[in-house]
C-alpha cells in the first residue's frame, strides 16, 4: 500500500515512541540539521526540569535554538502518579507551546509530550486540538514513551524505537544527559 503524500508546503508531525532509548536523541538529530540550514527551532520539554543536560546548555551556543522545561528537576517517581505541582507545570507548558506556535518557528519538537499525556498530566484531545491549529509552515515531532494511540492516528510519521540489545550501566554525561 502506497504512504499518503502531503501537499509539498505543509509540514508534518513526526512521532518518536517506544520502551528503546534515544527519541530525544534522535530529535535532536533533525534539529541540528534544521539549525545547519538556519532554521528556527524550538524544544519544549514537558516532565523535565533539569539544567544540566546537554541540551540545555549548548542552546547559548546554538543560534536558532531554544529550549524550555516544564517539570520538576526530580524524575516524577512512579510515573503515573503525579503531583499537583507537575499537572500544573504540564499545564503551563501545553499553554506555552500555544504561544510558540503563533512566532511560527521552522521545527517545534514536544520532548516526552507522549508520555505527559499517557499519564494524564495533559488532555490527549487538547492536545491534539493545538496541532490541528499548527501553522502550516511548522513542522512538530513529539517524542516520549507510550504515545496515546489518538497521537499515532494524527502524526505522519510514527517511528517506534525499540531497543534490540541495552547494557544497563550509570547514565555518562555528555552521552545519555
Amino acid at each position: 500500500m502506497p504512504f499518503p503524500v502531503l501537499p509539498s508546503l505543509e509540514k508534518m508531525i513526526h512521532l518518536y515512541t517506544g520502551n528503546g532509548g534515544g527519541k530525544t536523541t534522535s530529535a535532536l538529530g533533525v534539529a541540528m540539521r534544521a539549525l545547519g540550514q538556519e532554521k528556527k527551532v524550538v524544544m519544549i520539554q514537558f516532565m523535565k526540569g533539569r539544567k544540566d543536560v546537554g541540551e540545555y546548555k549548548i542552546q547559548k551556543k546554538l543560534k536558532g535554538f531554544k529550549i524550555y522545561q516544564f517539570g520538576r528537576k526530580e524524575c516524577i517517581k512512579p510515573v503515573d502518579m503525579p503531583t499537583k505541582e507537575d499537572k500544573e507545570l504540564a499545564k503551563q507548558g501545553l499553554a506555552f507551546v500555544k504561544k510558540v506556535l503563533k512566532e511560527k518557528p521552522n521545527l517545534l519538537i514536544l520532548d516526552e509530550v507522549n508520555l505527559a499525556a499517557s499519564v494524564n498530566l495533559l488532555d490527549t484531545k487538547e492536545v491534539i486540538k493545538v496541532l490541528k491549529d499548527k501553522p502550516k509552515s511548522v513542522h512538530v515531532i513529539m517524542t516520549g514513551r507510550f504515545a496515546p494511540k489518538e497521537f499515532e492516528e494524527l502524526a505522519d510519521i510514527v517511528t517506534v524505537v525499540d531497543d534490540k540489545k541495552r547494557v544497563e550501566r550509570k547514565a555518562e554525561k555528555g552521552i545519555e544527559y
